[in-house]
């Protein structure tokens, strides 16, 4: 038995060749800056950071308020065949969890995320988040875990958890406690910068 467990687990990829591609961001309304001006969005302020680089680079944004892993999943295919992305940036599953999916389906969604951008041969960065303590810290756990175990199986750089410094900051969170404010995503992009920069390293 622990002989087919270690034959289906997945097989860490080593960081593939960096190409010259753009950074894509996969994610839903947290990168899609929901409810302020898409300038003001974190996504939008690292395209100027990167745009003001040495080595200047494009940032494609995919993402979609409301979307799952099941539609970044579906979505995809499309998106690495038109951009032919350097990097992608995953930002999946907060809509899953809000919805009290159970964990395995956003779990498989996302490893079948990190597979196909992986045999594109473009790099990924997994981006995690949390969800309020109504939903019970076991489920929490279990979402916590599922980015930690995704980037361990992958070897994959993670942000833990996008909102971090953020989500407990009613000054920086709209009325709806879910969505940062514009005054909030100068410190998102902080919080991923380090782990992004470090992912776009030849």
């Amino acid at each position: 038995m622990m002989l087919l467990v270690g034959i289906l687990a997945p097989l860490p990829v080593p960081a593939a060749p960096l190409r010259t591609g753009p950074v894509l961001v996969l994610g839903d309304s947290l990168s899609a800056a929901y409810g302020i001006p898409i300038a003001s969005g974190w996504v939008s302020l690292l395209e100027a950071r990167l745009r003001a680089a040495p080595a200047p680079r494009e940032v494609v944004n995919a993402s979609i308020s409301g979307e799952t892993t099941a539609g970044g999943l579906a979505r995809l295919p499309k998106l690495l065949a038109e951009h032919e992305p350097a990097l992608v940036v995953v930002e999946l599953g907060a809509n899953d969890a809000l919805r009290g999916l159970p964990i395995a389906a956003p779990r498989e969604n996302l490893r079948r995320i990190v597979e196909q951008i992986h045999q594109s041969g473009a790099r990924v960065l997994l981006l995690g988040i949390e969800i309020p303590v109504n939903y019970g810290p076991q489920y929490r756990d279990s979402l916590r875990a599922m980015y930690r175990d995704l980037a361990g199986d992958f070897k994959l750089p993670l942000v833990p958890f996008l909102l971090d410094g953020v989500a407990l900051d009613p000054d920086l969170m709209q009325a709806d406690g879910l969505h940062p404010t514009a005054a909030a995503q100068p410190r998102l992009l902080d919080n991923v910068w380090p782990a992004l920069e470090k992912a776009l390293q030849p």
